[in-house]
């Protein structure tokens, strides 16, 4: 499943030299990745309802091409690795007028119960291991 996440740039996400301040882009990561588990039917609040969270465990964000107030993004994230304990996502992050990168980014995860131990979702929960898997791109 190929999803975009679009989003408007605010004035306050901005620094003193009129750009977004780099600090903004992992929460933008941090949106799309959440909207996009919403849209494949694993939203953020179902997982830790039923005892699961997927804390970030590294994050790498090089910035290539400035963005400001009242320019719009598209974040399109792809899975590109997973095992059932950790996955790897990468983020194609563009400017919605130009088509210029605007970063290079990725985030490492992985699962872990209530208690914030790792587990193997492909032990602990088929059906959510089923759709992971679906939409890794190996």
């Amino acid at each position: 499943m190929k999803f975009e996440y679009k989003r408007l740039i605010n004035y306050y996400e901005t620094d003193k030299m009129g750009v977004v301040h780099h600090s903004n882009y992992i929460r933008f990561l941090e949106e799309a990745r959440c909207k996009w588990l919403e849209e494949i039917g694993i939203p953020m609040e179902s997982l830790e309802s039923i005892g699961y969270t997927i804390p970030v465990l590294e994050v790498n964000c090089q910035y290539k091409f400035p963005v400001t107030s009242g320019d719009t993004i598209i974040i399109k994230p792809i899975i590109t690795e997973y095992n059932g304990v950790r996955l790897k996502v990468d983020y194609d992050v563009t400017d919605s007028k130009t088509g210029k990168k605007v970063i290079n980014a990725w985030t490492k995860h992985c699962f872990t119960n209530k208690e914030l131990k790792p587990i193997n979702m492909k032990k602990c929960n088929s059906e959510i291991n089923k759709k992971f898997e679906e939409i890794t791109d190996n």
